[in-house]
């Protein structure tokens, strides 16, 4: 089984934010597989759905993103034997927008979700996708990094968010079909927004 979290903070302030990439790439696969957030479970809203028979739980844990670990650290004790089927979706600073990187493995970054998770786990082993966020604003250092995330998507970077969220959630279930982790890995590294 599989295990997805998509990053971001509950409530609908925060709904249309660069920080909630992952909670809307969660949506976008829940959308996709035509399943529902039903479940209330290790502090995360989850939906459970099958791909070519293998099965996935996709969460959005809801205890703010600096506390993400908490949640996670409940979710892979729960659903996975080890953190080889964790698969960690979240909006990635450093990246352009329009840009994705899935890798298998590394550092949290300076990612505040990220850190709380691998703090949680004790490892820097699983899988990620991140999707990027950075504009011209953010390149020129126009606008704090924390005012920014947290502020609603601007209008010229719509399209392209859009675009990766539901390339992200399509990756995602290629993924858990068996799909190799390298073919996608490269379909998604080389898109541009």
């Amino acid at each position: 089984m599989y295990l997805i979290v998509g990053l971001g903070n509950p409530g609908t302030r925060y709904r249309s934010t660069y920080h909630n990439l992952g909670f809307m790439v969660a949506d976008a696969l829940a959308r996709a597989r035509k399943i529902k957030f039903t479940g209330k479970e290790c502090d995360a809203v989850t939906a459970k759905g099958k791909v070519d028979g293998e099965e996935f739980v996709v969460a959005k844990p809801q205890t703010y993103m600096n506390l993400s670990g908490e949640s996670v650290r409940k979710l892979v004790r729960k659903y996975c034997d080890d953190e080889s089927r964790l698969i960690v979706v979240y909006d990635d600073a450093d990246l352009p927008v329009g840009r994705m990187r899935l890798r298998e493995e590394g550092s949290g970054g300076t990612h505040n979700g990220m850190r709380s998770i691998v703090a949680a786990l004790g490892t820097t082993e699983f899988k990620r996708l991140r999707i990027g966020i950075k504009n011209a604003a953010l390149a020129d250092r126009e606008v704090d990094i924390a005012d920014y995330v947290l502020s609603h998507i601007d209008y010229a970077d719509k399209k392209a968010i859009e675009n990766c969220v539901e390339e992200a959630a399509a990756a995602l279930i290629d993924l858990v079909g068996g799909a190799d982790i390298q073919r996608v890995e490269e379909r998604l590294n080389r898109k541009k927004g």
